[in-house]
């Protein structure tokens, strides 16, 4: 059997070195907060006087006095512990109501000095006043408080990590439940170990929040260049100068065309603030705009649509740059220039194709970065990221080019 010292040890120890880890974490991870750094080591100092407190409450069983100044800041701490968790969750807030009931809390057993009110101890033994379970109500309604703030900022977003805050409140909520009916006389109370596990539950928290935050930037930026990357110069001063020309010759033409670019253009700068993953016909319509300005440049080049399935979305931008390409670098030196976008449900895929009957081209040198071909690459990454679908190419030179889209079925919807 193992000794009431090597039972404390083993509780204890494991504690501390989560703590401690903590804290190195935190003061060296160059991504948290400074306000979410202060709260993370407040907390990780209270829970540290917090072990302190139960092993002090343990051994000091002959003093009275002392007992009970170190059970009354056991419970003054909890709630103080928990509002802290709460800060973590919304840093930018006060929350002076909590500091309030906090300072209620303290005030009821502050009175184990001269009443009983609270609690006191009669010859070494715990007794429990009327106003005894102050802490655990007020910890209760700040769980309670915590859980709704939990569900008010995640109910429309719906992240996972919503998760993890429920899950500190129950493990805590649990612990409370042993410490009361299960384990009364253990030298380490299991709310200490759920506030140790808390902390670190929180940590991971944060970084998701880092994560997710940082992936929305970087989706911001890629549509940013993605639209950029669309806007050629050349594209436009060509679209400008044959508008001008036009304005000598068919001024009515001149005015549609300049409609249509304006559309164009406007489509593509919308890009920055489109979900990442818009209906096909939206797409569609895109390319029916870019596609109508080239005619108008190039004569020689038809269009052909074969649209047989449209219920189903993808990355913004991800048809229209390869018929961009096809009209590019394939099919516009030709004497009749033929793309065709297709698309069609099978059993397992939407399948979108443009097929073209252009010059060709080296599939492996587009899918690793050609800069002859416009964001091949970028597209294909989309595609698998966005929607676990693929992008493969089929080209031969002098014999056209066909890159077949896969979205899969079942994720018709972001």
């Amino acid at each position: 059997m193992l000794s009431s010292l090597q039972q404390t040890l083993l509780l204890v120890v494991p504690l501390l070195l989560q703590l401690l880890m903590l804290t190195f974490a935190v003061l060296i991870d160059p991504y948290i907060r400074k306000p979410h750094r202060r709260l993370l080591l407040a907390i990780a100092a209270l829970i540290l006087s917090l072990i302190a407190q139960n092993l002090l409450e343990s051994l000091l069983q002959d003093s009275n006095l002392l007992r009970t100044a170190v059970s009354v800041y056991g419970y003054c701490v909890r709630p103080v512990l928990l509002i802290l968790f709460i800060c973590i969750f919304d840093a930018d807030r006060r929350f002076r109501p909590l500091w309030i009931a906090a300072a209620v809390n303290a005030a009821v057993y502050l009175t184990a000095f001269f009443s009983g009110v609270a609690f006191r101890f009669e010859d070494g033994v715990f007794v429990r006043g009327p106003l005894g379970w102050t802490c655990h109500v007020i910890c209760l309604l700040l769980i309670v408080f915590h859980l709704q703030q939990v569900l008010f900022r995640y109910r429309r977003i719906r992240k996972p990590e919503a998760v993890i805050p429920v899950f500190t409140a129950v493990l805590i909520v649990a612990a409370v439940a042993v410490d009361s009916w299960i384990l009364t006389d253990y030298q380490i109370s299991m709310l200490t170990a759920a506030m140790v596990s808390g902390s670190l539950v929180y940590y991971i928290w944060l970084h998701l929040q880092f994560v997710r935050e940082h992936e929305e930037t970087l989706r911001a930026q890629q549509r940013i260049r993605i639209m950029m990357s669309q806007i050629q110069p050349h594209f436009l001063f060509n679209t400008l100068s044959t508008i001008q020309a036009l304005i000598r010759t068919d001024p009515e033409k001149a005015f549609d065309t300049l409609e249509t670019f304006g559309t164009y253009l406007r489509q593509n700068i919308d890009t920055i603030n489109l979900p990442d993953r818009i209906p096909f016909e939206t797409e569609l319509q895109h390319v029916r705009v870019y596609t109508e300005i080239e005619m108008l440049r190039f004569p020689n080049i038809t269009m052909d649509y074969k649209i047989e399935d449209s219920s189903f979305t993808l990355p913004a931008l991800t048809v229209q740059p390869i018929v961009e390409n096809a009209i590019r670098h394939g099919v516009r030196i030709r004497s009749r220039g033929v793309v065709c976008v297709s698309t069609r449900l099978d059993k397992t895929d939407h399948v979108v194709t443009i097929r073209d009957n252009g010059i060709g081209f080296d599939p492996e040198a587009a899918l690793c970065g050609d800069e002859t071909h416009i964001g091949i690459q970028n597209v294909r990454e989309r595609i698998e990221r966005l929607c676990g679908g693929s992008l493969t190419i089929e080209s031969r030179p002098d014999a056209g080019a066909c890159v077949t889209i896969r979205i899969p079925r079942g994720k018709e919807q972001p």
